[in-house]
Order: C-alpha cells, then sequence, then structure tokens
C-alpha cells in the first residue's frame, strides 16, 4: 500500500498527484503512481522500493549529492541490470503537482498541474523539465522557493519509529 501526504506547506496549494518513474533504481518498466489527497505514507514489505519511491522524489526535485540517495555516483541510480534485464541507458522520474488553488508563483498560477521532470544518462548528461519545456535546474528550485517543498522537505519514519513518535 502506498501513502503519501498532502504537500501544504508554507501556503503553498502544490499538493503531489503523481509520479512517474522508468529506470531509475529498481524501476526498470514505467510506473504510475497516483496519490490520492488523504494519503499519508508509503507502506509496504522489505525490498519492494519504498526508499526507492522517496529518492526518485528527492532526485527530480535536484538532489544533487549520489550519497544522499544511497549511491556512488549519481549513475547508480540509472537500472543497472538483472538476470533477464538489460541496464538502461536513461533514468526519469516525473512529479506532478496539483494547484487546483492555483497558489504556485505567479508564473504558473494557471495551471491546475505542474509536472517536473528530471532525466539522466549513463553519458552523465542531465536534462530538467518544467511542463514539458526544458528547463534549468535552478529554474525548479526557483519553483519551489519559498513552498517548503525540496530535497528535504519531507520525513521518513521507520517502522520502528512510529511508536516512539506515538508517545513523544
Amino acid at each position: 500500500m502506498l501513502r503519501f501526504p498532502t504537500i501544504k506547506l508554507r501556503g503553498s496549494g502544490l499538493k503531489i498527484k503523481k509520479v512517474t518513474i522508468h529506470g531509475f533504481k529498481s524501476f526498470v518498466d514505467k510506473v504510475a503512481l497516483n496519490f490520492p489527497m488523504a494519503v499519508s505514507g508509503i507502506i509496504g514489505p522489505n525490498g519492494c522500493g519504498k526508499s526507492n519511491i522517496v529518492d526518485a522524489i528527492r532526485w527530480v526535485l535536484g538532489e544533487q549529492n549520489a550519497r544522499h540517495l544511497r549511491g556512488k555516483q549519481m549513475e547508480d541510480v540509472i537500472f543497472t541490470g538483472s538476470d533477464g534485464r538489460k541496464p538502461l541507458g536513461m533514468a526519469e522520474v516525473t512529479l506532478t503537482f496539483s494547484n487546483e488553488e492555483g497558489q504556485a508563483p505567479a508564473r504558473f498560477a494557471g495551471f491546475t498541474e505542474i509536472e517536473i521532470s528530471r532525466r539522466l544518462y549513463r553519458s552523465g548528461e542531465s536534462e530538467y523539465y518544467i511542463n514539458k519545456v526544458q528547463s534549468r535546474l535552478r529554474d525548479i528550485v526557483d519553483l519551489f522557493a519559498d513552498t517548503g517543498i525540496g530535497t528535504k522537505a519531507y520525513s521518513i519514519i521507520e517502522q520502528g519509529q512510529v511508536g516512539w513518535l506515538i508517545n513523544a
């Protein structure tokens, strides 16, 4: 079962609506995860890709340090192959936000959805997109400035910490 919080931080009306992952870590095939507004966490057995989903979100938001994505170099996020599958040459993650309240920065306030994407090729070439228009990392960072959304704007509460959190 997948659950995600509604992201509504510092007055922002942006909410995660969907994440699409292809070729990123264990997600060799294209997977689209839709998040209803009442969802609040990622739940599943060990090895099902929960941490890779969080890494994918952090990565598309602009994470530049491979160690923060549990890798040694950035190319480690590209699917490296398995017994039955060849390695891929590219990883891509797209994060779709709902902006139904129109509270995105002025440049995007008229859009009901805002989509950001990031691609990385084995050559090391990286591409960023906002609403399918090629952009710079700086444009993505600027889009989320003062919204509270960014590479460190989420919390991971592990299974053993739930009881501790409730007692606190």
